[in-house]
């Protein structure tokens, strides 16, 4: 399912609406993430410098053909072998990935979708207890430059409660200020409940 109003404008003025090196420091995303799953890459914007930070791999999913094949063409250029690219609906095939086999999962520009809820089950789905939804989106404010309609636009409260609407996840940290155009968040998978004893 094509998310609504998320349409590409040309790569180099996307590229210059995000401080890449200032958000993945602030995601935390570095050499402790090993395996790490992106919907969304869109031109690769992200996905390379994530896929150096990292010490595994990066399996990133895009509905869009042509970003994919984007993606992977910049992934060659660049000398970056750990990331695995797809052309994949998430919505209806999943990631694509076992349960419980990733650390992190990358949901940037996203959540303005018809069904964030059920994106965050899938997402909680493939993290290891510990592992982290990372979000960024567009500020609800109508200055910015791009970014879907207020309507459907998420504030930062409203994507915490849908991750609590999971079951699996919780907020982790403050709300991250993202100049200059986004705020981000850390949302952790729950570890499951211990087990009772026998008796």
């Amino acid at each position: 399912m094509r998310l609504r109003e998320s349409g590409m404008p040309e790569e180099a003025y996307w590229e210059s609406l995000f401080d890449v090196p200032l958000i993945l420091d602030r995601l935390r995303i570095d050499g402790r993430l090993q395996d790490v799953v992106e919907l969304g890459c869109g031109y690769g914007t992200f996905t390379l410098p994530v896929a150096q930070r990292i010490s595994g791999r990066l399996l990133t999913c895009d509905i869009e053909g042509a970003m994919v094949e984007r993606t992977r063409q910049r992934a060659h250029e660049a000398k970056v072998s750990n990331v695995v690219t797809a052309v994949r609906d998430v919505l209806v095939e999943g990631f694509g990935c076992a349960a419980a086999s990733q650390d992190a999962c990358l949901l940037f520009n996203i959540l303005h979708g018809e069904e964030p809820v059920r994106l965050l089950k899938e997402a909680a789905r493939v993290l290891r207890p510990g592992g982290m939804v990372l979000v960024i989106h567009w500020r609800h404010d109508p200055a910015t430059p791009r970014g879907p309609s207020m309507e459907i636009r998420p504030r930062p409260e409203q994507i915490i409660a849908w991750g609590e609407q999971t079951g699996f996840l919780e907020a982790k940290g403050p709300i991250l200020d993202l100049p200059p155009w986004h705020f981000g968040l850390r949302l952790r998978r729950k570890h499951p409940p211990a087990s009772l004893p026998s008796l």
